[in-house]
């Protein structure tokens, strides 16, 4: 899952601390998804890291401006079409199947809503569904998610008001993801740690201990 920007624009609207912020958070949003929203939807843990690297073309040098989740998508092949690769399943195998695709597909659209979502907030401001839609998570580093999305359209449908219903149905999900508290607390918890990393991975098992530690609710005071 990589963040995608247009280069020309990094350096002439955007200090590098600002697109630095924006990827965590964008990356940490990826992350939580995958973790903490496939667990709640009770499907199978999957492996993935968060690898870090520099900003390509960047001047500046630094072991931590650009991240990206590698791994961390429950549908490996997406060769033939849904209905091919279901043919021989029993109900149950097809109900199973299709939850974890569309889940992948929420797990890609939250990384750029989590980045919409903190460029608001750090504006002041509150978005909603309304204010940012689908085609714009482009503006919030989600070109190549859009596209690994279309992907996985195409895959499940050729027609066109299907694809819009469960896109729709889909972005909603990704929304509730990042407006429940404990995965918006554990989204920052994580960018944090991208931001402060000095290696070039942030481990499976680091990011898990993060995100378990954060989205548990808060103690309540005496």
């Amino acid at each position: 899952m990589n963040r995608s920007y247009e280069q020309k624009d990094i350096f002439a609207q955007n200090s590098l601390s600002k697109i630095r912020l924006k990827t965590a958070v964008h990356e940490a949003g990826h992350a939580a998804a995958i973790y903490l929203g496939n667990k709640q939807k009770q499907l199978q843990p999957v492996f993935f890291q968060i690898v870090i690297s520099e900003i390509p073309g960047s001047t500046f040098k630094s072991n931590h401006c650009m991240a990206r989740v590698q791994g961390g998508r429950l549908i490996h092949s997406l060769t033939r079409s849904m209905k091919e690769s279901s043919r021989h399943f029993s109900p149950e195998q097809k109900e199973g199947y299709l939850k974890a695709f569309n889940a992948d597909i929420v797990n890609l659209m939250v990384g750029p809503l989590a980045e919409a979502n903190y460029v608001a907030l750090m504006d002041n401001e509150i978005i909603n569904s309304h204010l940012v839609n689908f085609p714009a998570l482009r503006f919030y580093g989600g070109a190549s998610d859009m596209e690994t999305i279309a992907e996985y359209l195409d895959f499940y449908t050729d027609d066109a008001t299907e694809r819009k219903q469960q896109i729709d149905s889909l972005f909603y999900e990704a929304f509730r993801f990042i407006n429940d508290r404990a995965n918006w607390r554990a989204i920052i918890a994580l960018s944090q740690i991208i931001m402060a990393s000095k290696n070039e991975l942030v481990s499976y098992q680091e990011i898990a201990d993060v995100l378990d530690r954060h989205s548990r609710p808060l103690a309540k005071s005496a």
